[in-house]
């Protein structure tokens, strides 16, 4: 029997329970490459942070954006003008150009960013309305919607 590893389904979706998505979130990450590397952390309960290496990047080299349910962080590193060749040893610092994009579940917001020591930090938050929440129904008691109708 064959194992099926969804690791790859937990990469890029923030917050969503739906299968569906899932999938098809898998489908989009095996066309993303691996750069820059990122983690997702859980805080709380309702609360994420995306932490993405970007060394090399500064705050004017980052575009961070989000709409409908996805999040889009791209960074662009202006062109020199000065011709100005360098010699490396080793080079295993990336100073490519690179766009990510995360899935986001429902009612997931994004609350803010930072950066910091070469560390780009997307903090999330899922804010769930009171009328989308689970409520609890006691046994014997009856939901009237309009007394009029008695």
């Amino acid at each position: 029997m064959r194992t099926i590893d969804l690791s790859p389904l937990y990469r890029s979706f923030i917050g969503s329970d739906r299968l569906a998505s899932l999938i098809d979130a898998a489908n989009r990450t095996d066309n993303q490459s691996t750069y820059p590397p990122y983690n997702i952390e859980l805080l709380a309960d309702d609360q994420y942070r995306i932490s993405m290496a970007v060394a090399g990047f500064g705050q004017d080299d980052i575009t961070i954006e989000a709409q409908d349910n996805t999040l889009s962080i791209q960074g662009k590193k202006p062109e020199s003008t000065e011709q100005e060749e360098r010699k490396f040893l080793h080079k295993g610092i990336s100073e490519k150009n690179f766009e990510r994009k995360f899935q986001l579940g429902d009612h997931v917001k994004v609350m803010g960013a930072n950066l910091a020591d070469g560390l780009l930090h997307v903090d999330l938050e899922r804010h769930i309305p009171e009328a989308k929440k689970p409520r609890r129904i006691e046994i014997g008691s009856r939901l009237i919607e309009n007394k009029n109708d008695q």
